[in-house]
């Protein structure tokens, strides 16, 4: 018997549990403007302050909510990284925003 309540379990054709964490940002979280790549590859991420952080500085800063809009996913490496909350709004997606070149 199913016990999804009405809910295909499915939210922008991903799954709801895609997310390991999804926290719960404080009233000071803040938002990711930029990607830093290297080789094409999520190194780290900008921030609205202007600070630069490593991908593993996000996922802790994320945990601990100072990072707002994002959860924490797992790869199929096993690895943690930030991922946009499905919204129905690709406009505000992680992937959607600028990059800058380490």
């Amino acid at each position: 018997m199913s016990d999804n309540n009405n809910n295909d379990g499915m939210m922008g054709g991903l799954p709801i549990n895609i997310n390991k964490v999804v926290p719960n940002p404080d009233s000071e979280a803040m938002q990711i403007t930029k990607l830093v790549k290297n080789s094409g590859d999520v190194t780290g991420y900008e921030l609205s302050n202007g600070e630069k952080i490593s991908k593993e500085q996000g996922v802790q800063m994320a945990k601990e909510g100072h990072i707002a809009g994002v959860a924490v996913g797992i790869s199929r490496k096993g690895e943690e990284y930030l991922r946009s909350l499905p919204d129905d709004n690709e406009g505000n997606n992680l992937s959607a925003l600028p990059s800058i070149n380490e």
